[in-house]
């Protein structure tokens, strides 16, 4: 607590304020919960204010009073070093010369006083004076102040140093009429957006034992939020403009919307509410007190596909890949054109187009199907009953093995892969808009046909012309007893997956993905047998869901271990 004398308890004291006031309360309702007044850092800091100018220098414009402590030396025709103290009449005493009155003398001119008093009596010598103690100061600070009052500060101390021996202005209280009155005179009217703004101090005056610091009432208050270099509630002075209120935020920030800001005004809550301001043209427009001002990021709201460039890359077997900057309107067919076209070595019916819009809503269904199955999982297992230790311990083994295949799964990510509708002879991709940030990799030919799961030798194999899927799995010694040939799936080059499950007219087939022509760079995934419950029949499946999200088989030799 400040070092107050008793008259801190007079009426002084009974001025309201702490705390937030009505408006800053609004602003945040509006949902700017970080938004405070400007300066209210200052107002609320925690340095001691009340030391703060006591070893600084003396201002030339310090006026000497009673109590100060004076240093003299003298030197030349007379030697000496003296401590002498103004006492009460305002005056000095040096020994040979006499007293000299000193009250009321400017520190910058105090030493031409003694010098002109000692060359009365003295010739062909020098004199330096300085301060030495200084006196203590009561001063009053009344108004809009935290903690009104009679303060006793430093003699050096200024008026924003008094000011915070208070606590500053309250919520009620002016950061921009502050008034230093001395006697019936106003030596200085302050403005703490001097100092907050411009470093400017030069308002700020040295306080005089009686000065009163008077706080007057908070002014008219806008609120500036969003793309500013500094959110925060400004007080208004009579004049100032929506430029001068964006100029005390630090101006735009370097994402912002320069060319508008949306004002809501309190006197047009039951009406518009909200209008729009158009800069330059509106910026020499007055904004009321209680307005609440919003600047926009540029970069917030998703321009136009049509408009954008577009960031491409395009890997694999085309003459110059790379990483491409493409006008609007390009789509895949020609931007592998502008990258040189395709060599001859190129797989077409390969071809990976992966777009970061798709793998954002692949993942999300990802997650949402795989908390359905870990809630199906869940209440299956709620709602079975062992009537022996042997059907618990089953019980038991079967959950330890759907926890760890679902903690599995969720380290799988799809890849945002969109399956092109390609032959397998295809010698051109399909003629599709690009997207920011697509990826078009056409890989090489290859030679060989991999084989995962419930076989007797997973790997890749060679493929020679004519064979069948039945064929290749034959190369992989076939299917194991434990394994579920009826479940047999093949994914396809092109993403597309065929499955032993799905029915013959759905895709035109006959006799089943074992009849099928291989194509290279096939993948024939062969599953587990499963207990024919409908849960486990869902997790059986589940491999073939993930075709869905453009999980690719990378995924499936992480499931396999």
């Amino acid at each position: 607590m400040p070092d107050r004398d008793e008259g801190a308890g007079s009426p002084l004291t009974r001025v309201s304020g702490a705390g937030v006031d009505e408006f800053e309360a609004y602003v945040r309702k509006l949902g700017y919960a970080g938004v405070q007044r400007f300066g209210q850092e200052l107002i609320t800091g925690k340095a001691s204010y009340d030391t703060a100018e006591s070893s600084g220098l003396v201002p030339a414009d310090y006026v000497v009073g009673t109590d100060d402590e004076l240093q003299i030396a003298l030197w030349g025709s007379v030697d000496a070093d003296l401590r002498v103290m103004v006492d009460r009449s305002g005056r000095i005493s040096i020994p040979r010369v006499g007293t000299i009155m000193v009250a009321g003398v400017r520190y910058g001119d105090l030493t031409e006083v003694i010098s002109r008093r000692v060359g009365q009596v003295f010739r062909n010598y020098q004199i330096s004076v300085s301060l030495g103690q200084i006196r203590s100061v009561r001063v009053y600070l009344t108004g809009y102040v935290k903690r009104p009052g009679v303060y006793t500060v430093g003699g050096l101390s200024s008026v924003v140093n008094a000011l915070m021996r208070s606590g500053g202005p309250a919520s009620a209280g002016s950061l921009r009429s502050i008034e230093l009155r001395r006697g019936k005179d106003t030596i200085t009217r302050y403005d703490l957006y001097d100092l907050l703004l411009k470093g400017d101090r030069s308002a700020d005056r040295v306080v005089q034992n009686g000065d009163v610091i008077h706080v007057g009432p908070i002014g008219p208050q806008v609120a500036l939020v969003g793309s500013v270099n500094r959110p925060a509630i400004f007080e208004m002075k009579p004049g100032e403009k929506v430029a001068d209120i964006v100029a005390m935020a630090g101006g735009f920030t370097a994402v912002a919307d320069r060319h508008r800001l949306a004002i809501e005004r309190l006197d047009d809550r039951s009406k518009t509410r909200i209008t729009q301001l158009s800069l330059p043209e509106d910026s020499a427009q007055a904004p009321g007190s209680g307005d609440v001002l919003r600047a926009f990021s540029a970069v917030e709201a998703t321009q136009p596909v049509a408009r954008q460039n577009k960031r491409v890359r395009i890997e694999g077997e085309v003459l110059k890949p790379g990483e491409y900057v493409l006008p609007p309107g390009v789509t895949t067919r020609m931007a592998v054109g502008l990258a040189g076209g395709l060599t001859p070595n190129a797989y077409v019916y390969g071809t990976e187009l992966t777009r970061e819009s798709v793998r954002v809503a692949q993942q999300q269904s990802y997650d949402r199907a795989l908390r359905d199955m870990e809630t199906e999982f869940a209440r299956a297992s709620a709602t079975q009953r062992a009537i022996s230790a042997d059907e618990a311990a089953t019980f038991e083994q079967r959950s330890t093995a759907t926890s760890r295949l679902i903690e599995k799964l969720r380290q799988v990510r799809p890849t945002g892969r969109i399956v092109l509708q390609l032959e397998p002879d295809a010698s051109t991709i399909p003629d599709l808009p690009i997207e920011d940030g697509d990826r078009v990799y056409v890989p090489a030919r290859p030679t060989t046909v991999s084989v995962f799961g419930s076989v007797f030798n997973s790997g890749a194999f060679l493929l020679e012309s004519g064979r069948t899927v039945g064929d290749v799995l034959n190369l992989a010694g076939g299917p194991t007893r434990g394994s579920d040939p009826g479940s047999t799936f093949v994914l396809r080059p092109n993403g597309s997956v065929l499955s032993q499950l799905q029915r013959s007219s759905f895709f035109g087939l006959v006799g089943g993905v074992t009849k099928l022509k291989a194509e290279p760079g096939d993948t024939v995934f062969v599953p587990e047998m499963m207990n024919k419950t409908t849960w486990t029949q869902d997790l059986k499946e589940w491999t073939q869901i993930m075709y869905q999200f453009g999980i690719g088989a990378a995924a499936l030799k992480t499931l396999q271990n």
